[in-house]
C-alpha cells in the first residue's frame, strides 16, 4: 500500500510540472504594446514620445553597435554602403549593421509599432538589422509602422518593412511623418491610432473633455475601474460639479456619485486629475504627496496656460466633463479687439511668452 501512494504521489508531481511548464510558455499580457525605434536625427524619439503620451507602451530603443558614425558625410556615403550591401545579399546575416544587443523579449507582446527613419527611400539600415534578427518572432502578432522622412515617399521602406516581417498581421497603413507635416504629428498619430486594429486587450487610452470658463481642453485617461466607470456614466450625459482651490496647489469638487478607488501613495504633478475619497475630483495646478486614485492627467501647453484654465487661486469654478469636445474658444477668442500680434494655445488661451510650438496669431496657426 505504502508503495501504491508512493507511486500515486509521483504521479501527480509529474502531472503538476507538465501543467506549469505549458503554462509558463503564455504571454503574460496577450494585449501588450511595444514601440520598437531607431533615431538618428531624433526625429523619431520626438514622434516615440507623442505616441507614447497617448497610449501605453513599453518602448525599445536600437542601437547601433558602432557609435558615432556620420551616415550623411560625404553625400551619405556610409548610409548608401550599408543599404547597398543588404540589397546585395538581403538574406545574409552578414549584410546588415551590427547593433547592440537585445534583451526585449517579444514574446510578452502582441501589439508592436515600429518607428523608423527612411534613408534614400529606404528603411534605415540599422532598423533593418533589428528586423532581420527578430522579424521572424512577430509572425501572428499585429503590426504598425510609423516612417520618418524628409519629403521622400514611404513605398519603399513598407516594402522592406514586409519583406523583413512576412508573416505579421499588418494592423493597417503605414503612417507618414515628414518635414512638411511633422508639427502636427500628434493629431496625425491621434487619428492614426484609430484605424488600427489592436489586439484584444490593447491599451490605447481613452480621452474625456474638461470644459471650464468656455474653454476645453483634453484629458487622457489611465484605465483603472474607476476611468471605466467614469467613461459609462459620461456616456449617459456630461457630468457638472463646482470646484475650489485648496492648499494652493489644486481645485477641488464634489462629483456627485462615488466611483471605485485604488488608492496609492502618488507624488501629483500640475495636470494631474485625482480621485479622493472615492467622489472628490481633485485638478492639480501644483504638486502634492497622498494616497489617491489616479484618473488621467489634462493636455496643456504651459503652466501659465493650465493655471489660466483652472482660474487658480480665483475661487469657485464650475466644471464640466464630457466625452466630446464641441468647443469654439479660438474664434471666440479672435472675435476681441486688442488680440493683434498676441499668441493663443490651439485651445484658445492667451500665451504671454510663447516657448517652441504652435500657436494662433492672428487668426492664424504660426510655428515658434
Amino acid at each position: 500500500m505504502k508503495q501504491i501512494l508512493m507511486l500515486l504521489a509521483a504521479m501527480l508531481l509529474c502531472s503538476c510540472s507538465s501543467d506549469s511548464e505549458v503554462m509558463a510558455e503564455e504571454p503574460a499580457n496577450p494585449g501588450k504594446t511595444l514601440v520598437v525605434y531607431y533615431s538618428y536625427t531624433g526625429n523619431c524619439r520626438e514622434i516615440v514620445n507623442t505616441l507614447t503620451n497617448q497610449m501605453q507602451a513599453d518602448v525599445l530603443e536600437i542601437q547601433p553597435a558602432e557609435k558615432g558614425q556620420k551616415y550623411e558625410a560625404n553625400n551619405y556615403a556610409l548610409g548608401t554602403q550599408l543599404l547597398n550591401a543588404i540589397k546585395a545579399n538581403p538574406n545574409d546575416a552578414g549584410s546588415y549593421p551590427s547593433i547592440d544587443p537585445v534583451t526585449t523579449s517579444l514574446n510578452d507582446y502582441q501589439n508592436i509599432i515600429i518607428v523608423t527613419p527612411l534613408w534614400w527611400s529606404q528603411m534605415a539600415a540599422i532598423m533593418q538589422t533589428y528586423l532581420f534578427n527578430y522579424g521572424p518572432q512577430m509572425a501572428g502578432k499585429r503590426v504598425g509602422l510609423i516612417v520618418s522622412s524628409a519629403s521622400s515617399g514611404i513605398n519603399g521602406v513598407v516594402k522592406d518593412a514586409k519583406r523583413l516581417v512576412p508573416e505579421a498581421i499588418w494592423m493597417g497603413d503605414a503612417l507618414w511623418i515628414n518635414n512638411s507635416n511633422r508639427s502636427n504629428r500628434k493629431s496625425l498619430i491621434e487619428n492614426w491610432l484609430k484605424t488600427l486594429n489592436f489586439a484584444e486587450g490593447q491599451t490605447t487610452m481613452d480621452k474625456m473633455y474638461i470644459t471650464i470658463g468656455g474653454v476645453t481642453l483634453p484629458i487622457v485617461l489611465v484605465e483603472n475601474a474607476a476611468t471605466q466607470t467614469l467613461v459609462a456614466a459620461l456616456q449617459e450625459g456630461d457630468i457638472t460639479y463646482e470646484a475650489h482651490d485648496y492648499g494652493g496647489f489644486e481645485k477641488v469638487g464634489s462629483l456627485g456619485r462615488s466611483l471605485p478607488t485604488s488608492d496609492t501613495q502618488t507624488t501629483t504633478q500640475a495636470g494631474d486629475v485625482i480621485l479622493y475619497n472615492g467622489n472628490q475630483i481633485v485638478l492639480f495646478y501644483g504638486s502634492n504627496s497622498w494616497s489617491y486614485t489616479r484618473l488621467g492627467r489634462i493636455e496643456y501647453s504651459s503652466q501659465a496656460e493650465l493655471e489660466s484654465f483652472l482660474k487658480a487661486g480665483q475661487g469657485n469654478i464650475t466644471v464640466k466633463l464630457s466625452l466630446s469636445s464641441d468647443a469654439s474658444s479660438i474664434s471666440n477668442v479672435r472675435n476681441a479687439s486688442d488680440d493683434e500680434g498676441v499668441f493663443y494655445s490651439l485651445n484658445g488661451l492667451r500665451v504671454k511668452n510663447p516657448s517652441k510650438g504652435i500657436y494662433i496669431k492672428n487668426g492664424k496657426k504660426v510655428a515658434l
